[in-house]
């Protein structure tokens, strides 16, 4: 009989970050997914060909609701006795991750994929410290997505030294660098002729929610600035604007709504040919855990200009795939961006090596064949 191997997450979508590895993982184990959002869990359970239990959990905090669904975490764990459980997002990984050590689960793996107290202050903040210690004083291992994000785990004391784990070069899935190429895309007609952009304007591309943990104010406000002086560049913006969850300021949606050379163009069910149409990524984050949509952008072939914040220190290699900046200073974002607008040969030439970056570490195949060593070798031992 296989061990059993259960993975939990807050909402069905997450699961979707480790697409691929169940496939995988159920050569050895008998792989179970938990989560809330039936449609998409399902959706995930069947096309990986694994097992799934509903569990309707909340992002936010109810305290009658969490602790009907740890009790449910706690029988289930009795009843079946998984080997191996591996908590995922903050509300599910605090949640199973105390049902397991309930329970005496022997392997009771927390991932960390960011560090959501990173912006917050006064009793949230210690709160989501608190939950943070918590996952991982009950887990048995303590998997970061990033180096940053471990640094910044047992600098907190948060998670013991001995705990803390960074499985090859981070990330939980990956990139599919076959899916995010240039070739993949050659009949998806050019976004730059639908867009009426010339072969000579350079256009700087973010992608995310359009929110102000993202660095949507300073982004635009640099780009304001820039296109005061430069007059053939563009920033597209990628993304959802979220009106009531941390929404950028007056100033700058004003901007975003009068600048010409700002195209908003919402939500996109692909990014890949406005990628393939920029010259330049942007991403000026206050908190990522790694900024995955980095490695998309790179894996496009676009050099990629990021905050110096965990994540996207451990993905950018400067000169090579991208360059850093200061968070939340517009002076640091404009000086980069117009340095990148008047050499655009060196742009240039950061474009032909960053995807080879990628493909050096953070493929799909990669990550996904590292994991899965990974979890036999617990299971061996």
């Amino acid at each position: 009989m296989k061990p059993k191997f259960y993975i939990t997450t807050t909402v069905a979508g997450t699961l979707f970050f480790f697409e691929g590895q169940p496939r995988l993982w159920k050569e050895k184990f008998d792989v179970c997914a938990i989560s809330s959002e039936k449609e998409e869990l399902v959706a995930f359970a069947e096309g990986e060909g694994i097992k799934y239990k509903y569990m309707p959990m909340h992002r936010e905090i109810s305290l009658v609701s969490d602790a009907i669904n740890l009790f449910r975490f706690i029988w289930l764990f009795i009843k079946d006795r998984p080997f191996i459980v591996h908590g995922n997002t903050p509300k599910a990984s605090v949640l199973s991750m105390i049902a397991a050590r309930v329970t005496g689960r022997p392997v009771r793996i927390y991932m960390c994929h960011g560090l959501r107290y990173e912006t917050t202050s006064g009793i949230l903040r210690k709160f989501l410290k608190a939950m943070e210690w918590l996952s991982c004083h009950c887990a048995t291992q303590v998997i970061c997505v990033s180096h940053g994000v471990l640094e910044h785990l047992v600098g907190d004391g948060l998670c013991p030294n001995r705990k803390g784990i960074l499985v090859g070069y981070g990330s939980a899935g990956g990139i599919d660098t076959n899916h995010f190429s240039r070739e993949a895309i050659q009949d998806i007609p050019d976004v730059r002729d639908e867009l009426g952009l010339s072969r000579d304007a350079f256009v700087f591309c973010f992608v995310g929610r359009v929110v102000r943990d993202k660095g949507v104010n300073e982004l635009v406000a640099a780009f304001n600035r820039l296109s005061c002086e430069k007059s053939s560049i563009y920033l597209l913006l990628i993304g959802p604007q979220e009106k009531k969850l941390d929404p950028v300021n007056e100033e700058t949606q004003n901007i975003i709504n009068n600048n010409p050379n700002i195209i908003a163009l919402g939500h996109q069910t692909d990014v890949r040919p406005f990628l393939r149409a920029s010259d330049a990524f942007v991403l000026p984050s206050y908190r990522e855990g790694l900024g995955q949509v980095l490695l998309e952008a790179n894996a496009m072939g676009v050099p990629c200009i990021a905050s110096d914040i965990i994540g996207p220190r451990d993905v950018i290699e400067p000169g090579q795939n991208g360059e850093l900046v200061e968070s939340r200073s517009v002076d640091s974002l404009y000086i980069k961006m117009r340095e990148w607008v008047e050499n655009p040969m060196k742009v240039r030439s950061l474009s032909l090596s960053c995807r080879q970056y990628i493909m050096e570490r953070y493929t799909t195949k990669t990550v996904r064949n590292t994991y899965y060593k990974f979890y036999c070798k617990i299971t061996d031992n």
